[in-house]
């Protein structure tokens, strides 16, 4: 971390904080060399579409400082209950302050209270084997390198198959 962990509350968005979250998402992703740089549109279309299963922010004592978004998943042996983890957003200069993790656990609970079988995620193969998300090869996604496609369970089996995620990431 750089600099003490920032002391932040987590609720889920509420109406009203649509375009804080598409100024944030736009700054986290502007320098990232892995972004296409429209994460913020795909929250946009996800939330319009009906697709932004779970949405939330962390709040400092003065602002929304981080957001993180869920959306379903489809898995081509049929599996249900599953879940894609992404974007996840913090403003750059309170990267490294426990925001994004904070939201990431939070995100992984609310999850498994709903009856959610398991999650899956894009990203740093460095980062998200803290939270438990690790690759599976019976789990595929087209497009990306195989190990930054990473997966939680969450209850029962691991399904086989090909992860498709909500039009909104077209």
């Amino acid at each position: 971390m750089n600099g003490p962990e920032l002391a932040i509350t987590i609720r889920p968005e509420t109406p009203g904080d649509e375009a804080t979250i598409h100024r944030l998402t736009e700054a986290a992703f502007r320098n990232m060399p892995f972004s296409e740089g429209d994460e913020h549109h795909v929250i946009d279309r996800l939330r319009r579409d009906g697709d932004l299963t779970l949405s939330l922010v962390a709040e400092d004592a003065e602002r929304i400082v981080g957001h993180i978004a869920f959306s379903p998943v489809r898995i081509s042996d049929g599996a249900r209950d599953w879940y894609g983890l992404g974007p996840v957003s913090v403003w750059p200069e309170l990267h490294h302050r426990g925001v994004g993790g904070a939201l990431i656990r939070r995100g992984i609970a609310d999850l498994r209270a709903r009856g959610a079988r398991g999650i899956v995620l894009l990203g740093s193969n460095e980062y998200y084997p803290r939270f438990g998300f690790r690759h599976e090869p019976q789990l595929t996604c087209h497009g990306p390198p195989p190990e930054y496609f990473q997966c939680l369970l969450l209850e029962g089996d691991l399904p086989r198959g090909e992860v498709s995620y909500p039009p909104a990431f077209r």
